[in-house]
């Protein structure tokens, strides 16, 4: 059993959801009441308080945390007021994913008139008790990792959720700035006509015609001892009118989610370092506003992108993959990453390949393929493989005139594992090194309210990097926890309260 982590803010900690000391009999008929269906909740003291059932069991593609239903029955059973408590009662392994769960049911992000003349504070302090196989005494440090994981998700949240009135890219580039300021770290930034000049024909010819200009900047962690070198490459499409390709009145509205995956990678970076990195880390933002303009890039337009490779831009609505592949040109060039993995809501069809809440995988290995589908289990931040076969599908940029086109022939031949293609022959599909592109379109967001998604999934994926004890648990990359996996989800399915 762990006390009350005193002093953590709303949704930074860990299955179990009421307020004050209860009955025994008033508990147990309370608990009689729950059969959840997925999930079910019974309200306490006239709705001062409720307890909640989680899934008595989940399928093999969704997590053992049960994440999404965590987020979900905070949001609709958590009781009104300024000073509220949820009590998560869950095993070890699931606390990371539970705490990141409740992170996305707290946003940041707000302009309604009523919050800004609200006087008190509302606050929800979070507290978790262990059960299971492991259920010793929770330590400062893992408060700590859980603290920095849920900030991080918020983190992201807010940039996805904030206009791109405010959230353009010289904002973004302030946010990078504060991270790096508050890590110690001063970032590389190239801009605006510098990006035409060193050759960054991607994120150039996308971001040129916009007010505020396009801008690659890096974070770089670079500890004594480090034995590899890992580059995160985000996407950071502060608005995305489709350019000159323009988009529709139905579909333009949300874009100020396309910069969802650099989003994520910055609320990750500030986790990761903060919780102790022991390899070489960089975080590489491609920012950039898709804008109409006369300058604007135009439809049969031939791009020099960093790789030295043509590009003939036959849809400026495929502009993602442009300022991507420039990152992971720039990450494979001039950082000597030996791993690559960029982060974007690259495609819509994503949504229809594996659906609202599991991003999409598309790597050159298989080991990493399975590693990503284990962290999403983990961490909460659902991950599905899509097909790697660039023998088959690279030939749907096939141009007369260019190295390549940016858009496909056939939109009905796997349009996202070719968009992540795209990005991938920009270092060469014979590149040594481990190359992940992961698609999160769609889990982005839930209904109109970003969700933070990515942070866990990069903090989990690569936690054994990290010095952190709890990061090395629900890493896949190790041998320690796929041993007794079986075990403790078969333990978890015998314990779905909240």
């Amino acid at each position: 059993m762990q006390g009350p982590a005193a002093g953590v803010r709303a949704g930074e900690v860990p299955r179990l959801c009421l307020v004050s000391p209860l009955p025994v009999q008033l508990w147990q008929a309370a608990l009689s009441t729950l059969n959840p269906n997925p999930t079910d909740s019974c309200p306490l003291y006239l709705n001062c308080a409720t307890v909640a059932a989680l899934p008595s069991r989940v399928s093999r593609h969704n997590s053992p945390s049960a994440a999404h239903f965590v987020t979900r029955l905070v949001r609709t059973c958590l009781p009104p007021g300024t000073q509220r408590c949820i009590l998560m009662v869950c095993e070890r392994s699931d606390a990371f994913a539970s705490a990141c769960a409740l992170a996305r049911a707290f946003p940041l992000f707000t302009h309604r008139s009523g919050a800004a003349r609200r006087t008190e504070k509302k606050t929800v302090t979070v507290e978790f008790f262990l059960v299971g196989q492991d259920n010793g005494p929770v330590e400062v440090s893992t408060l700590q990792c859980l603290a920095n994981a849920t900030e991080g998700v918020r983190l992201a949240a807010r940039i996805v959720d904030t206009p791109c009135n405010e959230m353009n890219t010289d904002t973004f580039l302030e946010e990078i700035k504060k991270v790096g300021k508050d890590l110690g770290i001063t970032p590389t930034i190239i801009r605006d006509e510098q990006l035409k000049a060193r050759g960054f024909g991607g994120i150039y010819g996308v971001g040129k015609a916009a007010v505020h200009p396009p801008a690659l900047a890096v974070l770089s962690h670079t500890p004594e001892g480090a034995t590899q070198t890992i580059a995160w490459v985000g996407k950071g499409i502060v608005y995305d009118t489709g350019g000159l390709s323009i988009k529709g009145k139905t579909t333009m509205p949300g874009m100020k989610r396309d910069c969802g995956g650099a989003a994520a990678i910055l609320g990750a970076f500030r986790a990761a370092i903060k919780q102790g990195f022991k390899d070489n880390l960089h975080a590489v933002f491609c920012l950039a506003e898709n804008s109409v303009g006369p300058n604007a890039t135009r439809p049969d337009d031939i791009h020099l992108l960093y790789s030295g490779k043509t590009v003939e831009i036959n849809n400026t609505d495929a502009e993602g993959r442009l300022v991507l592949a420039d990152g992971v040109s720039y990450a494979s060039k001039d950082l000597g990453a030996d791993i690559i993995l960029d982060m974007a809501t690259l495609t819509g069809a994503q949504g229809i390949a594996t659906g609202k809440y599991h991003a999409a995988v598309l790597t050159n290995s298989a080991e990493w393929e399975a590693a990503c589908v284990k962290a999403g289990r983990r961490c909460g931040d659902l991950v599905h493989p899509l097909v790697y076969c660039p023998e088959l599908h690279f030939s749907e940029f096939t141009s007369a005139v260019a190295d390549m086109k940016n858009s496909v022939a056939d939109r009905d031949n796997s349009p996202s594992s070719c968009a992540g293609l795209f990005i991938a022959s920009h270092i060469g599909f014979d590149w040594p090194g481990v190359w992940v592109h992961v698609d999160i379109a769609a889990p982005v967001h839930a209904g109109e309210r970003a969700t933070g998604f990515g942070v866990a999934l990069l903090l989990a994926l690569f936690g054994r990097a990290s010095e952190d004890p709890l990061l090395n648990l629900v890493s896949p990359l190790g041998c320690e926890m796929d041993a007794q996996e079986g075990d403790v989800e078969r333990d978890s399915k015998r314990r779905r309260l909240v």
